[in-house]
């Protein structure tokens, strides 16, 4: 039979059959994808739920899924918010590892549902779009918050009728920087005001004299400006910050923190101020503008190295060679710490081949110990808390299984919702304890 015959036995699909053929492939590939997401979700909740992410370096599960798979941030974070909460979904998360929804869909509700949610948007997702879970998501009835613990860093404000009140919470360490800055803004304020009102001045605590006593204010009836006081130095060191891309601070000099180290036992506290852990120590000692006394048996013997400040120089150097955070699969670039490899109390200079950028959070984690960094810097070598060098490289490789054994995807319904029939998940109060 010749070929010409043979192409007329062939039968001639029509373009519909084709689409209904390329739909039914896609059908079947795209429930095998979901699966596959499945099982990736399962694999990170066992990574979230065990801490085994914490010595990656990576600082979220977000970040390490989307550096280890090659993930955009938006897809990384469905898996992660997925598996965070992997437990709390179980039918959702099943019918994701069978296939019958997809990774979007249950990271939109993963990400922004109730607690309790589970059979609700179960039943929700298998006939809708993932917009369509947003605006539902969206429309449910939200529980009264509970009153969270105050975190480490804080910052609130309280109007009243003539005042205005700020409370700030931070660190120790931060505080530290914060005290120098408002002791050096309220000694130049205070030197201004004796130079302009002499040296015995009311409020003044080194002139206790009758003039200063306010003796003289109330029986001459003259008025004076009062006393700096650290309020003053507050509003002046935020009126000066206006400035501070035109000109460097006024009295830098005066806006250092002091710390002291005991030479016999590697341990510092901030002057007058508290001890510092042997983290907070070291990251201190790295790039910052600090002033270190040395102890010994209680006794001040001298001040540390010249600098471990880094110069703009110096510092532009470091930002052209690193670009970002030296850690693998960081990739921050604002904000970044200038961090000795040798540490700076341990006799390492402030060289370029010393020196690396790393991010705040990743500055921490090498210090707390999490972390390993090795150099110089051309030579850099970053592991994690097992010794495992870390690396950029994807854990992608060619599958040596078969695809998983679903059925056909055949996704939302598409149709229009009618809002107004729908009624949103509301979240039932817990039962009473029993007495």
């Amino acid at each position: 039979m010749s070929s010409t015959a043979a192409d007329a036995e062939t039968p001639v699909m029509s373009q519909r059959e084709r689409m209904d053929a390329c739909f039914a492939r896609l059908e079947e590939l795209s429930a095998q994808r979901n699966a596959i997401d499945g099982q990736i979700v399962a694999l990170v909740a066992e990574v979230t739920r065990d801490g085994l992410w914490a010595g990656t370096g990576a600082k979220t599960v977000k970040g390490l899924v989307a550096w280890k798979l090659g993930m955009s941030d938006a897809t990384a974070g469905s898996v992660a918010a997925a598996a965070q909460r992997y437990d709390e979904f179980p039918r959702c998360t099943t019918a994701l590892c069978e296939g019958r929804l997809s990774l979007d869909q249950v990271g939109v509700i993963a990400a922004h549902a109730g607690a309790g949610s589970d059979d609700h948007y179960a039943e929700l997702a298998s006939v809708a779009t993932v917009r369509q879970l947003r605006k539902a998501i969206s429309v449910e009835i939200k529980p009264e918050p509970d009153k969270e613990p105050q975190e480490q860093y804080s910052f609130s404000k309280t109007v009243g009728e003539h005042t205005t009140t700020y409370r700030i919470t931070v660190p120790n360490v931060e505080a530290a920087k914060v005290d120098a800055a408002l002791g050096s803004y309220r000694e130049a304020l205070i030197n201004d005001y004796r130079r302009d009102h002499g040296s015995d001045t009311v409020d003044d605590p080194e002139s206790p004299s009758f003039d200063a006593s306010g003796l003289y204010v109330r029986q001459t009836g003259h008025t004076e400006p009062r006393f700096p006081t650290l309020t003053d130095a507050f509003l002046q060191m935020v009126q000066t910050a206006w400035d501070a891309e035109v000109a460097r601070r006024p009295h830098g000099q005066h806006t250092t923190v002091i710390v002291h180290l005991d030479v016999d036992k590697r341990a510092g506290w901030v002057h007058a101020g508290p001890a510092l852990s042997d983290a907070d120590r070291q990251l201190l000692l790295c790039d910052s503008d600090c002033e270190v006394w040395l102890e010994q048996r209680g006794q001040v013997i001298g001040a540390g190295r010249a600098t471990r400040v880094i110069s703009r120089r110096l510092r532009r150097a470091l930002e052209y060679r690193d670009r970002a955070c030296v850690v693998p699969g960081c990739g921050s670039t604002r904000g970044l710490h200038a961090h000795h490899i040798v540490h700076w109390e341990d006799g390492g200079p402030t060289e370029l081949w010393n020196l690396v950028l790393v991010c705040p959070h990743h500055h921490r984690e090498h210090h707390r110990g999490r972390i390993t960094i090795t150099g110089p810097a051309d030579r850099l070598v970053v592991t994690d808390e097992s010794g495992r060098a870390l690396t950029n490289k994807s854990l992608a490789r060619p599958p040596t299984e078969p695809p998983p054994a679903v059925g056909p995807w055949r996704g939302p319904l598409g149709e229009r919702a009618q809002w107004r029939c729908y009624t949103p998940f509301e979240p039932q109060p817990p039962p009473p304890s029993p007495n």
